[in-house]
């Protein structure tokens, strides 16, 4: 590169929706750059939990981009040397209300390759499931688990070494609308630039969001660490994911679930609460997650919130000892309607947001179509 202020695309921010874009674009040939405010990736997108989840994700456009992120995940993975660490959901149905929601969903289109189990086939299967009393479960095939404090910084070397991408970090963008990037310390210049703000709801973006009526929503996640030797061969969720997952909680059957849950863990219901468990590389879960929405969130977790989604796990896995080990509050945003916004200010310039928490989920496709449509 002869000229490294001139670029055919230059994306503002480098969470995952940015480095999606930045991926789209080198794989298009494009002289691609990217920049951030921060001097690494630390914002929501290394703060999930690296679950690309297909299966409940919203009919139609979000369904779709969900599953050709999945198969995009699994091109780029091995490429960038990132371990896939566990494949696959199970979704432990803990009640018969939500056993009724996982069978109405398996007789959907989306739910066409997933399988019903009877609680004793589960044990069987996923004995590290609590299947004691419960009602089912369902199993997807679709879904994969990365590691994201790992793999965010693992696809940002890798699109500088193998496609050439350039990155800014460390300097806070003040003005962008092709062909013109104007940061604090330099201005840069390219035919296309799409905006990724992420959390940053209050900058360069924000005249083109304003309408949506968007802000933040504050999770806390945890790590802890089982007993030796325990090991979940897929992700697990539970009832309270068929509650807050739209390709569930859409479905008739969702509604008794939910009166059930309102009488039964009210205060998890306020807090948000549905429980998914990971596992990475050395043995320990990620576990979470409670939503709670703010204009500006307060940076403060709750203790209570973290005993309840502890107690949760629990009640979902056949666990011993449970050492909690590590603590942390997310933010994504949320609240315009709809799982994505984009939007086209000007012919050579695009504005894309993940709206629902899915930016693992979905970036990939979604940048592929802001491409294709553009």
């Amino acid at each position: 590169m002869t000229n490294n202020t001139h670029f055919d695309l230059l994306v503002v921010g480098a969470g995952i929706v940015g480095l999606a874009h930045a991926w789209m674009g080198a794989r298009r040939g494009l002289r691609v750059a990217v920049v951030d405010r921060h001097h690494r990736c630390v914002g929501a997108s290394i703060r999930n939990f690296g679950f690309v989840t297909v299966t409940g994700q919203g009919a139609g456009d979000t369904w779709r981009r969900a599953r050709r992120s999945r198969d995009l995940w699994a091109e780029l993975a091995p490429q960038a040397g990132i371990p896939v660490l566990h494949k696959g959901l199970w979704l432990l149905a803990q009640r018969p209300a939500a056993m009724a929601v996982v069978e109405a969903f398996a007789d959907t289109d989306m739910g066409a390759e997933c399988t019903l189990h009877t609680a004793a086939q589960a044990a069987d299967l996923a004995p590290e499931l609590r299947t004691d009393g419960a009602a089912g479960a369902l199993y997807s095939p679709h879904e994969l688990r990365v590691e994201s404090r790992e793999a965010i910084p693992q696809i940002t070397a890798w699109l500088a070494q193998a496609h050439g991408v350039q990155f800014f970090w460390g300097e806070a963008v003040q003005h962008a609308a092709a062909p013109v990037v104007q940061t604090a310390t330099r201005v840069l210049h390219a035919e296309r630039v799409v905006i990724c703000p992420g959390t940053e709801l209050t900058g360069v973006a924000q005249p083109h969001l304003q309408h949506h009526g968007m802000a933040l929503t504050r999770l806390q996640m945890l790590r802890v660490r089982p007993e030796p030797g325990f090991r979940l061969h897929a992700a697990v969720m539970s009832d309270l994911s068929l509650v807050r997952y739209t390709g569930y909680a859409a479905l008739p059957e969702a509604a008794p679930l939910l009166a059930q849950l309102c009488d039964e863990v009210p205060q998890s219901l306020d807090d948000g609460i549905h429980l998914i468990a990971v596992q990475s590389a050395d043995g320990t879960l990620v576990v979470g997650d409670s939503h709670h929405n703010h204009a500006t969130p307060d940076p403060f977790g709750s203790e209570a919130v973290d005993r309840r989604i502890l107690q949760h796990l629990r009640e979902t896995l056949q666990l011993g000892q449970c050492e909690l080990v590590e603590r942390w509050v997310g933010y994504y945003p949320t609240g315009a309607g709809r799982d994505c916004v984009i939007e086209a200010p000007d012919a050579a310039t695009r504005v894309v947001v993940v709206s629902s928490g899915t930016g693992a989920s979905t970036a990939f496709g979604i940048a592929e179509d802001v491409f294709a449509n553009w």
